[in-house]
């Protein structure tokens, strides 16, 4: 981190003053880790008309927040990852095994988590209000050590990007032509879910729950709105998803506010401005 906070005190604000304000550096680096790979999971999202996916496993990430809670964990996160992490497998398996469109299954798995959760959180009169934080989320509070472990993860996103784009995308266009050319689909959907399942849940508590979907979809929808090809698909979404998430931060750090929400609104804004500039 010694590294990181030398090159931080290059920068022209007042917060990047060396040996001062060390949480607006943190919260910095966080945001330059979760927003690549909100970018590149986006495409994935987006092409895969899975948009509200995400969401889901929020709410599932949300209810293992309470099994952990309740289990005395010292660090319910965790918990949140493990029971995110099952909801995904057990999604990926119950949408093969059955003629339900996607959006089906994943109101059914959303719906449940989001029940279990809250029955979980007020069980035996306890305050649901210990949770809220988890709604609106805090990204000043990022610890360094949970930035270095999503980096690891961008990092192996990259590398699976890398070595399985092709397949990724023929999956999700047409499963049944690339299970034909012996791609298998279903263990590729359930890497790119696991994926989506740790980044969503690490990431939970610093964006909030409530913003989290909308970060996996926006970076893609307003790349596509300009992309000629798929690789300016990805480098528009990439991009857009980095400049959001740093102009956020700065929004957020001198108004106030949320931001997870102020990330959100200019991932909006570059929406509308790319949707306006489309061709039709």
């Amino acid at each position: 981190m010694s590294i990181w906070y030398a090159l931080v005190d290059l920068l022209p604000f007042e917060w990047a003053q060396p040996g001062a304000m060390f949480f607006m550096k943190n919260a910095l680096l966080a945001v330059l880790v979760i927003t690549p790979l909100f970018g590149i999971l986006s495409t994935m999202v987006v092409h895969s008309r899975m948009s509200f996916f995400s969401d889901a496993l929020g709410h599932s990430a949300f209810t293992g927040m309470a099994i952990g809670a309740i289990c005395g964990f010292h660090e319910p996160t965790w918990a949140a990852v493990m029971f995110a992490i099952l909801f995904a497998l057990l999604f990926n398996v119950v949408k093969c095994r059955t003629a339900l469109a996607s959006d089906t299954v994943i109101g059914v798995f959303s719906s449940t988590a989001v029940a279990l959760g809250i029955f979980l959180s007020t069980l035996n009169g306890r305050s649901f209000t210990r949770f809220n934080s988890l709604l609106v989320g805090d990204i000043l509070s990022v610890e360094p050590a949970k930035a270095g472990l999503l980096a690891l993860i961008l990092l192996l996103v990259v590398l699976l990007w890398l070595a399985c784009f092709n397949q990724l995308m023929l999956s999700a266009v047409h499963p049944a032509l690339a299970d034909s050319r012996g791609i298998r689909v279903f263990w590729q959907e359930t890497v790119f879910d696991l994926a989506i399942a740790v980044v969503v849940t690490l990431s939970m508590t610093w964006v909030g729950l409530l913003v989290i979907n909308s970060l996996l979809v926006l970076p893609a929808a307003a790349a596509r709105n300009v992309a000629r090809n798929m690789r300016q698909y990805h480098l528009f979404s990439l991009l857009g998803a980095m400049l959001a998430g740093v102009a956020g931060l700065m929004t957020s750090y001198y108004l106030g506010g949320s931001a997870g929400a102020a990330i959100t609104l200019y991932l909006a804004i570059w929406f509308a401005a790319t949707f306006l500039v489309r061709k039709a």
